[in-house]
């Protein structure tokens, strides 16, 4: 089977576990190849996830390179055990690859934690606010990618939608609450739709108010997926040029550490519903 021309962010990342655990070995990509019976073409493309690697593969790589951490090989064998695609397939001829690798994110996320300054997250837009934000860029697409975009959004909204749903937790600016993306309805009825979200079980939504003083993250966002263990969880960064995925252990604990500090500011979940409502009404 020739390999993949376009591997998925999550078929690079259980490669690069895997090159991880060769490298803390010690081992070559030439001795770990021929210790496992593979050339060293192959191995190279499997670090690369540019060909598949099945589950009992994965551990064997896992035992040769003497990880001793169950729970990590454990993940592994089940990302290599993967095969269909999910929904986010039907959209891969319409939109770019990182639309697809977000929604594939949060589809096998454990838990997804997000800091927003400015914007509402994806999870949590209306179709009109979502329909505002594409159609007003300034290089707007054309109508049809608007379309496609909107209904993809609507799609990576039922992560909170099934049995059971994946935890959300979101620190949200005022500024995010008071920027109207769309007109003033459609912006009031983004607002209670907030409200109506954080009132689920799995969705936890704090605010952080203008009158917080000492406030020095007016510069970051993000959404921090968690994964089965500590190692493959995942950053996602929304930049100019498309989304950016961390994923290095130090990354990782900076952006915990970041996520934490900027909780400190934000109001308790019932206040921020409060607060959420008085912006709603002063509307």
């Amino acid at each position: 089977m020739p390999p993949r021309r376009n591997p998925t962010a999550r078929q690079e990342r259980l490669g690069a576990e895997l090159r991880k655990l060769r490298e803390q070995a010690g081992l070559s990509g030439r001795e770990a190849a021929h210790a496992v019976g593979l050339d060293q073409a192959k191995l190279s493309h499997l670090e690369a996830g540019r060909v598949a690697v099945g589950g009992q593969r994965a551990r064997d790589l896992a035992s040769h390179y003497g990880c001793t951490n169950a729970a990590l090989v454990d993940a592994l064998a089940a990302m290599a055990g993967e095969r269909a695609g999910g929904w986010w397939e039907e959209f891969r001829t319409v939109l770019p690859q990182g639309f697809l690798d977000l929604a594939e994110l949060e589809h096998h996320a454990e838990g997804l934690r997000a800091v927003e300054i400015t914007q509402i997250p994806g999870l949590l837009q209306t179709e009109d606010h979502a329909r505002a934000l594409f159609g007003n860029a300034v290089s707007a697409p054309p109508q049809e990618q608007i379309d496609a975009r909107v209904e993809f959004r609507k799609r990576r909204q039922q992560v909170l939608d099934r049995c059971p749903p994946v935890p959300f937790e979101v620190v949200l600016h005022e500024a995010a609450l008071r920027i109207r993306v769309a007109g003033r309805g459609a912006a009031r009825a983004q607002l209670w739709a907030l409200i109506e979200a954080s009132e689920r079980e799995s969705v936890s939504l704090r605010v952080v108010p203008f009158e917080v003083d000492g406030f020095t993250h007016a510069d970051y966002s993000m959404l921090y997926a968690d994964g089965p263990v500590e190692q493959l969880d995942t950053v996602h960064l929304d930049a100019v040029h498309g989304g950016v995925l961390l994923t290095e252990v130090p990354e990782l604990e900076q952006h915990r550490e970041l996520y934490r500090r900027v909780g400190e500011h934000a109001l308790g979940p019932a206040d921020s519903r409060s607060f959420i409502r008085k912006v709603a009404q002063e509307m």
